[in-house]
């Protein structure tokens, strides 16, 4: 037999969150970049449906076909019948070595995808279920970091259970008169609100609640900027260089349309100069808040720097966006990291991650003597 000489990987991007396009365009960069060389790859559209399209579909789709025709088209050729038709597809690609998840959002960055994958028994880019679904919740993660002494914002968590319990007076006596409001569970700006009266308030909660049963309120952290930094690694990680955002001062804050529709009004600083002692408060910060939350192979991390230089985290992402305006690969760019190398690094976290994890038993084994308890040790990394 020939001996393989190729890592067999899968792409797999879309999803059904307001990401879906953002997704599109991340894979395509990193599929651009890969070395064909040393890669076989195999798309899979996860469609806004919920239905993993095949390797030749998602092409079609790559090529600039409409993903609707095609999804249709290929709808015909599978038993609906079927209870895993959605995912059938992927047993197209029985021979994957790994997946490269890029679904940013819903399904993707919550753990879903990932449970999947250890269904599948395969490697996979990133955290893990815990670690991603934990992140995905923004109150989860503030309680993880508050936890751990690492500084965030001041919030109080809404649901409809003591929604009439927290109008905008008793917000306002206990976060201030500025307020944003955010979905726990959901990305890029969409359902966020900033608040200021009663009425902003009344309308931003109603519309968060469009997307999540349970609604974050947060202090208003006044600032001139938004400083972003890329974490890279599993049980050692590395930081990028910071990066920051400055948005024009008409508008309200960084919001989807400044991320993915039109960005030409907002400034990136990559590298951003900023004061050492800051600078080594936010990298040290990025490391506690990584390791915090275990998470694995990739996140970025977002941070309010208030007017005095106190930095707050603001927010973290697991599967960060790899489009041509995107901050995690620009970030290590400006950091000595090739955008290529960085796909064969987090590939390779991803192989490093799954024969790790492959040392642990879940099955009871009985040691022949208390003596072996005492000698193991797992593989040093």
């Amino acid at each position: 037999m020939e001996k393989k000489t190729k890592l067999h990987v899968g792409l797999l991007f879309g999803g059904n969150s307001s990401e879906h396009d953002v997704s599109k365009r991340s894979a395509h960069n990193i599929y651009d970049a890969m070395d064909k060389s040393h890669y076989d790859v195999s798309l899979f559209l996860l469609t806004r449906s919920g239905f993993v399209l095949s390797d030749a579909a998602s092409r079609r789709v790559f090529d600039g076909e409409d993903e609707a025709t095609v999804a249709a088209e290929e709808l015909t050729k599978v038993d609906s019948s079927n209870p895993l038709a959605p995912i059938w597809n992927l047993s197209q690609a029985k021979d994957i070595d790994v997946f490269f998840p890029i679904i940013h959002g819903n399904l993707g960055e919550d753990g879903t995808i990932q449970g999947l994958f250890r269904l599948l028994k395969k490697p996979f880019v990133g955290s893990g279920v815990l670690a991603s679904a934990t992140s995905f919740d923004k109150d989860l993660t503030k309680q993880v970091l508050t936890t751990h002494g690492i500084q965030n914002t001041k919030y109080v968590v809404i649901t409809p259970e003591n929604r009439n319990e927290n109008d905008y007076e008793t917000i306002k006596a206990k976060l201030g008169a500025n307020v944003f409001i955010k979905p726990a569970n959901q990305g890029s700006s969409v359902g966020i609100h900033k608040a200021t009266n009663a009425t902003e308030y009344d309308e931003g909660l109603a519309d968060a609640f469009r997307y999540d049963f349970k609604v974050l309120v947060e202090e208003t952290i006044a600032g001139p900027e938004e400083v972003e930094i890329s974490i890279l690694g599993n049980e050692k990680p590395q930081a990028s260089r910071l990066g920051a955002i400055r948005v024009p001062e008409s508008d309200v804050f960084y919001d989807y349309n400044n991320k993915f529709v039109d960005a030409s009004g907002v400034t990136f600083e990559v590298p951003v100069d900023l004061p050492a002692d800051l600078t080594t408060e936010i990298t040290t910060m990025g490391l506690r808040t990584y390791a915090a939350l275990g998470l694995k192979g990739m996140a970025r991390i977002d941070y309010l720097v208030s007017k005095d230089g106190v930095p707050y985290v603001g927010e973290v992402n697991t599967l960060p966006g790899f489009t041509n305006i995107s901050l995690y690969p620009q970030l290590w760019q400006a950091s000595g990291i090739s955008y290529a190398d960085l796909i064969d690094r987090l590939i390779q976290l991803a192989l490093d991650e799954f024969d790790y994890q492959g040392e642990l038993a879940y099955d009871f084994i009985p040691l022949d003597n208390a003596s072996a308890a005492s000698t193991y040790k797992p593989k040093s990394k």
